[in-house]
């Protein structure tokens, strides 16, 4: 499994990616908080962290790199002993990527006519909406199909 990048766990704990990101903050809160399973069949465990403290750590301090380093480490030694954490981490992992949290590039382009109504540009934009007029009635045709000329 690929390391929990630093810089999504920034994004992510300091607000980006709208609710999408807090309801992945959330999972993520709630997957270091299960119980921790390390090995226990083998009988002597290593002793590594549940990440439940960088975590903590991370929330108080939300744009500390170190800190969100710290946190992408402890969960990738957790999930590389604990296999079910590894599978719930590796399920997390894929819908945070979905929060768009300022990673990716934004291409924006208008075309194709007259617009009637606001042109957003930008990227990641929630909870928008916008009471715009109706575009404009087009000229009547005349009889023989064509459009009226002014002379």
């Amino acid at each position: 499994m690929d390391p929990v990048s630093v810089g999504l766990l920034v994004a992510l704990v300091g607000g980006a990616g709208g609710e999408l990101g807090r309801q992945a903050w959330s999972g993520l809160s709630a997957l270091v908080q299960r119980p921790f399973r390390r090995g226990e069949e083998a009988g002597q465990a290593p002793v590594v962290s549940s990440g439940a403290a960088e975590l903590v750590a991370l929330q108080q301090a939300p744009g500390d790199a170190a800190r969100a380093q710290a946190l992408s480490t402890a969960l990738a030694v957790r999930a590389a002993v604990d296999a079910e954490f590894r599978t719930g981490l590796e399920r997390w992992h894929e819908q945070a990527k979905l929060a768009q949290t300022g990673e990716g590039d934004t291409k924006n382009t208008v075309s194709g006519g007259t617009q009637y109504g606001p042109v957003l540009q930008g990227r990641d934009f929630s909870g928008l909406s916008f009471t715009t007029p109706p575009p404009p009635t087009p000229p009547a045709a005349s009889e023989g199909g064509s459009l009226p000329t002014q002379e």
